[in-house]
C-alpha cells in the first residue's frame, strides 16, 4: 500500500464503527497512526488509541483532543465524521431534538475543530475532512433536520477552507450517499417493513446499491493525503450518481 500518511496522525471521530471505521482502516493501512474518538471505544485494535469522547460536549471535546495530543505529540488530520440522524418533516421534530442534531452534527464538528486547529498549524500536512452527506444538496423526503444539520456542514467546510488556506490547512468534505452502515441497518429494522424500505432505499440509489463504507473511506483517503495539496474547499459525492444522474424510469 501506499506510505504517503507514514508518521501523520489521523483523529477519526465515530470511528468506532460504520463510515468512521472504515476511514481508520484505510488511513491505518496507508500508514497514519490512528486516534479513534467516540461514545464507545472499539478494543479490537491493539495499534489504535481509543478514547472516550462526546463531540456534543466542549469540556469531553477538548479532553479527547488532550488525551491524542498527548499520546501521539500532535494532530495532522481531523475526520469529523461522528453524526446522528433524524426522520421527518419541519413539522415533526420538536425544538429540543433540533437543538440536539445541530449539536452534534454541525456544533460537534466546530468544536473538534477549534480545538485541532492549534496542533494543526504545527503539522507539516494537516487537513480535515468533514462527513457531510447527500442530504446536504438533495432534497430528501422526511430528512428535514438531518439535512439542515448537514447542509449546514458542507457551507461551513467551504468557509472553513477559505480562512485557512493562507495556513497551508486545507478543508473538505464527502457527501455520501446512502452507506450500507449500522445506523442504516437500525433505521431499516425500526421500520414496519424493513424489506420494502430497503428496496426503496437501494431504489433511490442510481447505482442500484448502497454505498460501501469502504468507497467513502477512499474518497475521504484521497482528500485527506498530503499528495492533494491543491484540493481545498471541496464536498467530494460519493453517491452513485444519486445528486447528479437524471436516469429515466424503467
Amino acid at each position: 500500500m501506499s506510505g504517503e500518511f507514514d508518521g501523520l496522525v489521523a483523529a477519526v471521530t465515530g470511528g468506532g464503527s460504520g463510515i468512521g471505521a472504515a476511514v481508520a482502516d484505510v488511513l491505518e493501512r496507508r500508514g497514519a497512526r490512528i486516534a479513534v474518538i467516540d461514545l464507545r471505544v472499539p478494543t479490537d485494535h491493539a495499534l489504535r488509541l481509543g478514547v472516550q469522547g462526546d463531540i456534543g460536549s466542549d469540556d469531553s471535546t477538548k479532553a479527547a483532543v488532550d488525551a491524542v495530543v498527548d499520546h501521539f505529540g500532535g494532530v495532522d488530520i481531523l475526520v469529523n465524521n461522528a453524526g446522528i440522524g433524524a426522520v421527518g418533516s419541519v413539522e415533526d421534530n420538536s425544538y429540543e431534538e433540533w437543538l440536539r442534531v445541530l449539536n452534534v452534527n454541525l456544533l460537534g464538528t466546530v468544536r473538534m475543530s477549534r480545538a485541532c486547529l492549534p496542533h494543526l498549524r504545527r503539522s507539516s500536512a494537516p487537513s480535515i475532512v468533514n462527513v457531510a452527506s447527500i442530504a446536504a444538496t438533495a432534497g430528501l423526503k422526511q430528512r428535514a433536520l438531518y439535512s439542515a444539520s448537514k447542509g449546514a456542514v458542507a457551507a461551513l467546510t467551504r468557509a472553513m477552507a477559505a480562512d485557512y488556506i493562507e495556513e497551508g490547512i486545507r478543508v473538505n468534505a464527502v457527501n455520501p450517499g446512502t452507506a450500507d452502515t449500522p445506523w442504516v441497518q437500525r433505521l431499516l429494522e425500526s421500520s414496519a417493513d424493513p424489506g420494502a424500505a430497503r428496496t426503496l432505499l437501494v431504489g433511490r440509489q442510481p447505482h442500484g446499491r448502497l454505498v460501501d463504507p469502504t468507497e467513502i473511506a477512499e474518497a475521504v483517503a484521497y482528500l485527506a493525503s498530503p499528495n492533494s495539496g491543491s484540493t481545498t474547499g471541496t464536498a467530494l459525492a460519493v453517491d452513485g450518481g444519486m445528486h447528479d444522474l437524471r436516469l429515466p424510469r424503467s
